[in-house]
């Protein structure tokens, strides 16, 4: 099937759009892949309707909430529509897309997370059955809803020696193992992109730190980082998932801008390290997609926690920055055929399910 996936994440940066072809299976072909940026009036019309989501007990209509759903589902229409523009592809011959939405909370503890974004308004603006919703079967059975990735992951590495480890840093960083007998354990790591790119937007006024610079020219503050770590979550077992404001910049308060930088970047490392602790048998490579990739100083220090070299994905002709669009793509096309896209190692789910809300378009 020819399939499109979406991906809005938790850095609120902008829109990925990949298009693949694949069996849902061991048939893994992408095609195009393209990454809109949100403008600055969109990523604070986003950053404000997080905000109030995470004041709720319970997801509920509000008219903020609302009005950031329509935005999502326009600027996913429209980064679609470039997508196949550029890829010289017909809207017609495309079989489904898998649309993420926004997460605007994740509570699996209470029972619920909370992706906005319409999946019937997006198959009806594009003519083309969209799958949406694809955490909420997860939680409602006892999952944590996260991460829904390592089923694509998997995919992915099905040639590879294993055991082998893949490392996403986004706003939030997760790791997929894939053991010897190919048995997944999947788990968020603790706060990756998402924490830096606060500070530095606080601090420097800058939407990231590239390549990790300013972090290089500062020093980790021992005190901070033993504050940061002192957190009971690290020591949990797996399966286990994180919303992205579970951790705030506020210990790193106080130093200047390059110390806080290294410190919330070593605090990334650190947690990525710990998190190996949490897995059966140590990976043979440690795989690295995801914005995080491109920070020089993070994988520099990831190196130095774990003893393992991060590589980047693209080394293997995967690119990392396409991966979880892609993945959702994938994830779309297993949906239409029932098979499961979560399972007991990864979310924590009592059996292996398949996940989502499958929408088709209303003819005219």
């Amino acid at each position: 099937m020819l399939a499109i996936g979406l991906m809005s994440g938790t850095s609120l940066d902008g829109v990925d759009a990949a298009l693949v072809e694949t069996d849902g299976e061991g048939l893994v072909r992408p095609i195009a892949f393209r990454s809109e940026q949100y403008s600055d009036g969109a990523r604070a019309e986003l950053a404000e309707a997080t905000t109030l989501a995470l004041t709720f007990d319970r997801p509920r209509a509000s008219p903020s909430i609302v009005s950031a759903g329509e935005l999502i589902v326009r600027t996913h229409a429209m980064a679609i529509q470039k997508l196949l523009r550029d890829a010289g592809v017909d809207a017609a011959t495309v079989d489904v897309i898998g649309f993420h939405g926004q997460t605007v909370a994740h509570r699996p503890d209470r029972g619920w997370t909370w992706q906005i974004g319409d999946g019937q308004a997006l198959a009806d603006a594009t003519g083309i059955v969209t799958v949406s919703d694809f955490r909420s079967a997860d939680v409602a059975a006892g999952g944590q809803g996260a991460p829904l990735i390592p089923v694509y992951h998997a995919a992915l590495a099905a040639g590879l020696e294993r055991p082998v480890a893949i490392l996403n840093l986004g706003g939030v960083a997760n790791i997929t193992w894939i053991g010897r007998d190919g048995a997944l354990i999947a788990f968020d790591t603790g706060p990756a992109n998402g924490l830096i790119d606060h500070w530095m937007e606080a601090e420097a006024g800058q939407r990231f730190d590239a390549g990790g610079m300013l972090a290089a020219t500062g020093r980790a503050e021992p005190t901070v980082l033993d504050t940061l770590m002192d957190n009971g979550w690290f020591d949990l077992a797996p399966p286990k998932s994180l919303d992205r404001n579970d951790f705030t910049i506020q210990a790193a308060r106080g130093l200047s801008a390059a110390d806080g930088a290294a410190t919330l970047t070593a605090f990334t490392a650190m947690t990525v390290a710990r998190a190996l602790d949490h897995l059966p048998e140590r990976p043979k490579r440690l795989l690295v997609a995801g914005g995080g990739r491109h920070n020089a100083t993070m994988l520099r220090m990831i190196a130095d926690e774990t003893g393992l070299m991060p590589e980047p994905t693209d080394l293997l002709g995967w690119n990392g920055d396409a991966m979880e669009a892609e993945g959702f793509a994938y994830m779309a096309v297993r949906r239409l055929k029932s098979l499961p896209i979560s399972f007991p190692g990864t979310t924590g789910v009592p059996e292996a399910m398949t996940g989502g809300v499958i929408h088709r378009p209303v003819a005219d």
